[in-house]
């Protein structure tokens, strides 16, 4: 029976060797004969542009992480990358690399003899005022031109004191400021004409049941790969659920 999974948050870096071993394994073994492999952003801690894969200088996690896709993909996996907030800068290089396909945020697609919403979810946290703004500079063709025209080193700098610096911010704000505003979830759903929509980036997975404009419609969040876990969902023969590495 057809399996679609879905992913997201990972994190992968050379700091956390246990979380890339545990999605090397993954797409290993329980992705194995998948139809599709959904990555709804974040896949990387951070990404600072596709000459990330270049040797000497480039970054070995990153190498790794698009051998093991490309095995996925050459056995017939579609993979599927969306962007996170912290690996925005992923372009065709990467996706070349591992024999994936960019997808923008948001894409509906069939799944399931319907359709689903699928986004990374940082643009549900619309109470994040800061962040978003952030969001809107960041994601500009401009800025990127010139982020992208820095030498590596540099770039990975820049970013290293980005991540401090909203570490920092996090650590000031209400949880609920970064979590998803619920009037933006409906407005999702409504304007997309779905009834499903799975996302990532608040790193709070369940399942949530809510009726917009009179239709019953499900909200899934995946879980992060933090700690000694990761996680996906996984769609096949109608049924959807979480599952844990």
């Amino acid at each position: 029976m057809p399996r679609t999974l879905f992913i997201s948050d990972l994190h992968l870096s050379a700091e956390r060797p246990a979380a890339l071993a545990r999605f090397e394994a993954f797409a290993r073994d329980a992705a194995a004969g998948a139809a599709a492999l959904y990555i709804l952003g974040d896949l990387f801690e951070a990404w600072t542009g596709d000459d990330e894969l270049d040797p000497p200088d480039g970054d070995p996690v990153g190498r790794a992480v698009a051998i093991a896709l490309t095995a996925l993909a050459s056995a017939g996996t579609a993979v599927r990358l969306m962007h996170g907030n912290r690996d925005f800068l992923m372009r065709a290089g990467f996706a070349r690399a591992c024999r994936g396909t960019l997808v923008p945020d948001p894409s509906v697609v069939p799944l399931e003899g319907d359709a689903a919403l699928l986004l990374h979810g940082d643009t549900l946290c619309t109470d994040d005022v800061d962040y978003q703004a952030w969001r809107t500079v960041s994601r500009s063709e401009g800025w990127q031109q010139v982020f992208l025209a820095r030498p590596l080193a540099e770039r990975r700098e820049i970013m290293r004191r980005l991540r401090e610096r909203s570490r920092e911010s996090i650590r000031e704000k209400p949880a609920e400021v970064m979590d998803v505003n619920a009037g933006a979830v409906e407005e999702a759903f409504r304007r997309h004409r779905v009834r499903r929509m799975i996302h990532g980036h608040t790193h709070r997975p369940a399942r949530h049941e809510l009726v917009v404009d009179g239709r019953a419609c499900e909200r899934w969040v995946l879980p992060d790969w933090y700690g000694d876990n990761g996680g996906w969902l996984e769609a096949s023969g109608g049924r959807f659920e979480l599952q844990r590495c």
